[in-house]
């Protein structure tokens, strides 16, 4: 009667622990998901940015420095979002894909300054569109965001608590990394109106 008693306890315990492995895994899953979200905003707005660039190069001939910095931000972002779409509960590539957002922001703003002095190009209705579907773009990386680090607070929370951290341990599970503004200028809006 005592092994069977056992018995019972010990696969209680088995069942137990494949519950909070399995939970683990779907929250892991989760921070994927949420992180494809971003994803394709991301895209949406890199894509969106040569368009810019590229409209706007007739207008800023001499303005090619800040035109330059625009595209390489760009593109070092792009770089960093793919390393992150790889591995979204990585907390380096999160890190290193913040530090590149906030630098084509950044770059994104002194376009934005530099083109605010052209009114030929404030006219522009080419650029005025590009510029609507940026600002809906950036609103819809924010929402992304928020869902993301919701998602990472959620995973992390479940592989800290008791017992879910003993099975964090035995699984690998390492913590997630939200995705935080760290450069203060990054967290204000930039103005993309040219009314």
């Amino acid at each position: 009667m005592t092994t069977i008693v056992t018995l019972i306890i010990i696969a209680a315990l088995v069942l137990w622990g494949v519950s909070l492995y399995n939970r683990l895994v779907a929250l892991r899953n989760q921070i994927r998901n949420a992180f494809a979200q971003i994803d394709v905003q991301l895209q949406r707005r890199y894509d969106l940015i040569p368009n810019l660039v590229e409209t706007a190069k007739t207008y800023l001939k001499h303005e090619k420095d800040t035109l330059t910095a625009v595209i390489e931000a760009r593109n070092r972002a792009v770089t960093a979002e793919r390393n992150v779409m790889s591995n979204p509960a990585s907390g380096e590539a999160v890190q290193a894909l913040s530090v590149a957002e906030t630098a084509l922001t950044g770059a994104m703003g002194k376009f934005m300054a530099l083109a605010e002095s052209y009114p030929d190009l404030k006219a522009n209705t080419t650029m005025n569109e590009l510029m609507e579907e940026l600002a809906s773009t950036e609103n819809r990386v924010a929402f992304s965001r928020q869902a993301f680090n919701d998602s990472v607070t959620t995973y992390n929370t479940a592989r800290e608590q008791f017992p879910g951290n003993i099975v964090a341990g035995f699984g690998k599970f390492p913590a997630a990394e939200e995705w935080k503004v760290e450069d203060q200028r990054a967290r204000e809006a930039v103005k993309v109106s040219f009314s």
